[in-house]
């Protein structure tokens, strides 16, 4: 069966279940755990169950469905899980609750075979490559009353026109790659993801045009390597294997061209993406960012280490003197340009040295964002395995001192916004005072103003008048006047 034949087909069981549910006012709740693309990957869960007759509530004793879109990064997702799930034991056998459970950490045997053990009750156990089946498995519980395991372990297709319901009015996101080929020692990602799969460049373009349409102004490019984005069908597209009737793949082969597809869409007036790696930052892919007007010109490049020697033991495919020649040559090329990273403290083997070189690459960078992780072991990773695990109190204290570190930088770079002008995509009330609009700049900063909330969804120009380390208050210009931006 055809990925489109698939889908055709679940569109059938979207039918089946709504006219199951028919004059039945069923509600649903979800909880994900993790990166963006699980959030898009909810989106999409989200978007089917409404399409069968469900309801969302954020109230799970009112739910007839609970679903949980599961994360397997850090070992506290675990925990979390495992409290949830116990937590509906007596909703189940009150409410006839149905319980769905997906998501990377599925693809996980020891995860299966806990579930098995202690929570014999759920009804349905689906992984990442059987997300699209969904309607099916509901049908199969709801039409044969049987319990259902739908989980792959070889890597899954790309599959088009899913329905999705967007939680964001205004950051579209859209994924252009699934998978990741990078094995990276302290990650279980490749293991439970596949290989890189990328999705073909016109399904992305019409996805994007159409979040134009919906009046859209900002769009985040997801995957776990994005600027390796079709390298694992460069081949075949150099055959022309690839090259269809539609003509896809012959303009657009690359990130970099994707990007600046993108960058020409109308209505579309920012444009970020994450996760890229370092090691895939080729120039074309500089260029484009320099070149593009709509791409932000905050780059989330990720660090993990500042060690030579534990990069190496991460198996990350560069060196800290790579990294560092990497940035000089964005901020040589890329005016304005600002970094944001991800940092894992304490992998095995971490030394006092190997952590001085993590603050030393921090100092240089004077990074916008971290994102500060403690190293947790992964089962099923090479860094399972690992001698000379360093001891949690070590990795606590380790923590600790960089996120002074941070923090102080953080500070201090902050108190140059004051009294700039900065463009703000407004987002919507201010989640601790309805009064206030609350929107972000080009940099991800979050400002808080005073405004009306027909600028919902809009760039506006705001004046930054305070600095509160993790977000600034702002007033907006007057008029849209920017004849005194200034540029941090």
């Amino acid at each position: 069966m055809t990925e489109i034949e698939e889908i055709e087909q679940q569109k059938e069981y979207i039918k089946k279940v709504k006219e199951l549910n028919k004059n039945r006012d069923l509600k649903y709740s979800i909880l994900t755990m993790g990166c963006q693309l699980n959030e898009n990957d909810s989106e999409k869960i989200c978007g089917m169950l409404e399409q069968m007759g469900y309801k969302l509530t954020d109230k799970i004793e009112e739910a007839n469905l609970a679903v949980f879109n599961t994360c397997c990064v850090r070992e506290n997702a675990e925990e979390r899980l495992f409290g949830k799930i116990g937590e509906l034991k007596n909703l189940k056998e009150k409410n006839n609750l149905i319980i769905a459970i997906g998501g990377c950490m599925m693809q996980e045997k020891h995860i299966i075979e806990k579930l098995k053990k202690s929570f014999h009750y759920i009804d349905i156990i689906f992984g990442t490559h059987t997300l699209h089946k969904l309607p099916e498995d509901i049908f199969t519980v709801l039409e044969e009353q049987r319990k259902v395991k739908d989980i792959l372990d070889i890597d899954g297709n790309v599959y088009e026109d899913l329905p999705i319901k967007r939680n964001s009015k205004t950051t579209g996101s859209v994924t252009i790659m699934y998978g990741c080929n990078n094995f990276c020692t302290y990650c279980i990602v490749p293991y439970v993801r596949g290989r890189e799969r990328s999705r073909k460049p016109q399904d992305i373009i019409n996805e994007i045009k159409d979040l134009a349409k919906q009046g859209y102004k900002e769009i985040m490019l997801l995957g776990q390597n994005v600027n390796s984005y079709l390298r694992s069908e460069m081949e075949e597209i150099k055959q022309g294997k690839l090259i269809d009737e539609n003509g896809d793949y012959k303009e657009i082969n690359s990130f970099a061209k994707l990007l600046r597809a993108v960058n020409e869409i109308e209505g579309i007036e920012r444009i970020r993406f994450q996760s890229p790696h370092p090691k895939d930052f080729t120039l074309d892919v500089i260029e484009a960012i320099r070149d593009c007007d709509k791409i932000c010109k905050l780059i989330h490049l990720p660090l993990q280490s500042g060690s030579t020697e534990m990069l190496k033991k991460m198996n990350r495919k560069y060196t800290k003197e790579q990294y560092l020649d990497l940035v000089d040559k964005m901020k040589s090329m890329i005016p304005g340009v600002k970094f944001s990273t991800d940092i894992i403290v304490g992998f095995a083997g971490e030394t006092e040295s190997d952590f001085e070189d993590t603050l030393d690459v921090v100092r240089k960078v004077n990074y916008e964002q971290v994102f500060m992780f403690i190293y947790s072991i992964r089962v099923g990773t090479p860094g399972e395995k690992m001698p000379n695990q360093v001891p949690e109190d070590i990795k606590h204290k380790r923590f600790d001192r960089l996120k002074e570190l941070v923090e102080g930088q953080i500070a201090k770079t902050s108190q140059e916004y004051v009294g700039t002008i900065q463009k703000v995509l407004v987002e919507g009330p201010s989640k601790n005072n309805d009064k206030m609009l609350t929107g972000r700049t080009e940099t991800n900063r979050v400002v808080v103003f005073e405004g009306d909330s027909n600028l919902i969804n809009q760039i506006i120009n705001v004046k930054i008048t305070e600095d509160h380390l993790w977000y600034f208050k702002g007033e907006i210009i007057k008029n849209n006047d920017i004849s005194n931006v200034i540029e941090v």
